[in-house]
């Protein structure tokens, strides 16, 4: 892949941006997969182990709990953050007695700490809402969160977009009629840009000065694959894939994440067996073997936001991460099948996510270079070693974010 041959400084000194004619642009922090607290509320009549509550008074921090992520306590967890999914309706909905609730709307701490008790293992968009804060950013005017649950796709998630439409407007007005900048992480970038595809150009004209994408899986992640194979551990050795597996499978998200035929060759293979080669042509085929049929049932009702890729019809900053192993294809030994353990055959990428996913961005700036993006200032910027989760703490990240954010 190219790389820019210019450093960060002479990027942002090249950047012709004109100057927002309305003066300081309020931020609205948009998260991503697992990138918003959740809260639950139990009256159950059973439960999977006897350690279990049934009932609680009152909603209680759920994710991000890491009292709640031990063993035995997380089988708890699993069946109570779990979804259950209707192939009649194609939506999904929580095990009985179980009311999950997004906390936050419209605030950022919410999105800065997914651990209320701002555990340091719980910090995300912190560090960037602390930089911004310090050149006169106001918590809750000037600086926003957009949470939602992130177990579920855009299908699922029509209301998000309907209030994140009058977030912006009315955080337009608090801030003296100043134009928005999305600042988006992971599939947060992927949610924001569905999010602007919905609104007119008109609308986004006026309220939108700019998205700053960091990590946004433009084109889906060959990881998505990999959890419903085998689960992820969260970078937890304390934690069982299998275990957390169980949860991660009922997420239409998972699936809206699979790599997109845009991106990836249909001849390209994505799990290798003895028995069989699955490319991105196979996937139904590929989740009957693997004895997830709501896995396919899901892709189904996402696919329609992985074909198109026009784009946001707002300036971009995109940065992302490379120079990371990250998963490229499940290699399967002779004779296990599917139910073994895979190797991992590795890539480019940030560690979660390929970097031809990353770099999807790129396209919009090429063809912007031949006047078809409505004029709309598209900046790419590859960061080496910038991790998938750690870029929202790169300190090359909240520099670039904090320059911007003042021109």
């Amino acid at each position: 892949m190219p790389r820019s041959k210019w450093n960060l400084l002479s990027l942002l000194a090249c950047c012709l941006f004109a100057q927002n004619s309305f003066g300081f642009s309020p931020v609205i922090f948009i998260p991503g997969d697992g990138g918003s607290q959740l809260e639950a509320k139990l009256n159950k009549s059973s439960v999977v182990h006897y350690i279990c509550a049934k009932t609680s008074n009152e909603f209680f921090n759920i994710w991000l709990n890491l009292e709640l992520l031990v063993p035995f306590v997380i089988d708890c967890w699993v069946d109570n953050l779990r979804l259950e999914y209707d192939n009649v309706t194609r939506t999904t909905k929580a095990p009985v007695g179980v009311d999950i609730r997004v906390p936050g709307w419209g605030n950022s701490e919410p999105v800065e700490w997914l651990d209320p008790s701002h555990e340091s293992s719980g910090a995300y968009f912190n560090t960037i809402a602390d930089a911004l804060a310090k050149i006169g950013y106001i918590r809750n005017v000037s600086l926003r969160g957009a949470p939602y649950d992130f177990r579920k796709a855009p299908n699922e998630n029509e209301e998000f977009f309907v209030k994140l439409k009058v977030l912006v407007e009315e955080t337009y007005t608090m801030n003296n009629k100043t134009a928005v900048t999305l600042v988006v992480h992971s599939m947060g970038g992927s949610m924001a840009l569905h999010f602007l595809r919905l609104q007119t150009q008109s609308w986004k004209d006026q309220y939108i000065r700019r998205m700053i994408s960091l990590s946004t899986p433009w084109g889906g992640a060959m990881k998505a694959l990999k959890v419903f194979a085998i689960g992820d551990d969260l970078g937890s050795m304390m934690l069982s894939e299998s275990t957390l597996r169980t949860q991660q499978i009922t997420c239409p998200s998972l699936a809206w994440l699979i790599p997109s035929p845009l991106f990836w060759k249909p001849s390209e293979v994505l799990v290798q067996t003895d028995k069989y080669n699955y490319t991105i042509s196979d996937l139904q085929k590929l989740f009957t073997d693997m004895e997830v049929p709501n896995a396919w049932e899901m892709r189904k009702d996402t696919e329609k936001y992985t074909q198109d890729f026009s784009p946001p019809g707002v300036e971009l900053h995109c940065l992302y991460g490379y120079n990371i192993s990250t998963v490229e294809k499940l290699v399967y030994k002779p004779g296990t099948w599917l139910d073994g353990y895979p190797t991992l055959a590795a890539g480019d990428g940030d560690g979660t996510v390929n970097a031809r996913s990353l770099a999807a961005c790129e396209r919009w700036a090429k063809r912007r270079a031949r006047a078809t993006l409505n004029g709309k200032p598209v900046k790419a910027l590859a960061l080496p070693n910038a991790e998938h989760l750690k870029i929202l703490h790169d300190q090359r990240v909240v520099d670039y974010v904090v320059t911007v954010m003042q021109l």
